[in-house]
């Protein structure tokens, strides 16, 4: 049976873990704040994480991880979505920011505490896709996948750091519920040296105060989604040496944006829930992906197969991907992504994007519903894609206008729905439950 690994890679007690408002709570604190924790928590099976504040969700995250306790992370804060994963996994009980305050009040022992050795196959975490392409689903992980995981994570961004560079601090605009968020900014700070800003700026204002709470090196995680808003802005920004996106493609247009406007490469990363991350590409200039050593991709009609020594059994991917010569992998959109009308194919994804480069389109989603899916909203059977954007300069018949420059007529959306600003979640994704709503307000 393999060994136990750390809680904390390379414990070093003086090391800064976390940065609350602009001063440093070392690994050494951190760990004693874990433990007080653990100490405190009730018996069952699994803990209902739903700290707001990302300090306190890592301390509650490691806690229950040291109780063997599984932390069950719903993919929002909404009641019904959490009332849903209580009853699916009912043996459990709920961290809050107001329980770890209470229990940190008091006060923490004066001698270090021993550093916990984590089983490797103890699943430490249940974490929920979004529903961004339907029904969330739930996947678990184990202790020693997410540090082979971490390992190359790390590894990729100390690249493109280069030689010689210090300690990175992270700062994310992504909450760490979702598995982008608990790769970056959970597994980063304790399994490969980093620290983490324990904000969550949304704006850009809010984005340059948290980057200046922290030494450089910076590192920003975020999403295009956010990306946008911060180019779209005339706020100055700190230095920063690394931009991590993930949650949707991004194309090379805004990564050289971003080198331009925040003078940092920017690195995308390439994963889902079921597999982690398992690839990256800096995006400015690579149109493949550059696979983790040890993962392999075999492509399929609609799907791939994914594997990895680490994963338990090979996973399924739902995009349909190419391997080149060279052994990158080109991605040609999700198996759901991929939409054919008249005897011809598209990408939703690639329409979207093309429909973001026109100027003027601050936001937008291209989406098919089935013919089922219409009926359920009342608007009938519906063979054509469907879109909403966020223009307040430009009407529907200038935008598609515009867009039928780039496509083929039998992909230009019908209906194109005007919208001042569309339902996104934490991560910048669209529901696709909210995105059929949107056809009610469709002209018929």
């Amino acid at each position: 049976m393999p060994s136990p690994l750390p809680l904390i890679a390379g414990f070093d007690a003086a090391a800064p873990l976390v940065w609350r408002h602009g001063q440093p709570v070392t690994a050494g604190r951190f760990l004693a704040q874990v433990l007080q924790l653990a100490s405190a928590l009730p018996d069952p099976a699994c803990a209902v994480n739903l700290c707001e504040q990302r300090a306190n969700f890592l301390i509650a995250w490691c806690a229950a991880v040291v109780r063997g306790q599984i932390n069950l992370l719903p993919a929002s804060r909404a009641p019904q979505v959490i009332a849903d994963v209580r009853a699916a996994f009912p043996d459990n009980h709920l961290i809050d920011d107001e329980v770890v305050a209470r229990v940190l009040a008091q006060a923490l022992p004066a001698s270090l505490p021993a550093l916990p050795q984590i089983p490797t196959g103890q699943v430490v975490q249940i974490g929920f896709t979004s529903g961004s392409t339907g029904t969330p689903s739930a996947h678990a992980k184990r202790w020693g996948s997410l540090h082979f995981n971490t390992r190359f994570n790390g590894e990729r961004i100390r690249e493109c750091l280069g030689a010689g560079a210090a300690t990175a601090n992270l700062v994310a605009t992504v909450p760490p519920q979702h598995m982008y968020g608990t790769e970056t900014t959970v597994l980063l700070p304790l399994l490969a040296g980093m620290a983490v800003h324990g904000g969550r700026p949304l704006f850009p204002r809010d984005a340059a105060e948290a980057l200046a709470e922290v030494p450089a090196p910076r590192v920003l995680v975020t999403t295009p989604v956010h990306l946008r808003t911060l180019l779209a802005s005339t706020q100055e920004f700190p230095p920063i040496a690394v931009v991590l996106s993930a949650t949707a493609p991004l194309d090379a247009a805004l990564a050289r944006q971003v080198a331009v406007r925040l003078g940092a490469p920017l690195l995308e990363m390439f994963g889902s829930t079921e597999t982690c991350v398992i690839a990256t590409r800096l995006t400015a200039h690579e149109s493949g992906w550059r696979l983790y050593p040890g993962v392999s991709v075999e492509p399929a009609a609609d799907h791939a197969w994914v594997r990895a020594a680490w994963f338990d059994q090979p996973m399924r991917l739902q995009d349909v991907v190419e391997l080149s010569a060279e052994g990158r992998m080109l991605v040609r959109g999700r198996n759901v992504d991929m939409v054919e009308i008249a005897g011809k194919r598209a990408s939703l994804s690639d329409l979207t994007r093309r429909l973001l480069e026109i100027p003027g389109v601050r936001d937008a989603v291209v989406f098919q519903p089935s013919d089922a899916e219409a009926a359920a909203q009342g608007v009938g059977r519906v063979h054509r894609i469907a879109a909403a954007v966020v223009a307040p300069t430009l009407t529907a018949a200038q935008i598609l206008l515009a867009l039928g420059r780039s496509v083929d007529p039998v992909f230009l959306p019908r209906p194109l729905l005007l919208m001042e600003a569309l339902p996104r979640n934490e991560l910048g994704k669209t529901a696709r439950a909210q995105l059929l709503q949107l056809l009610r307000h469709a002209p018929q």
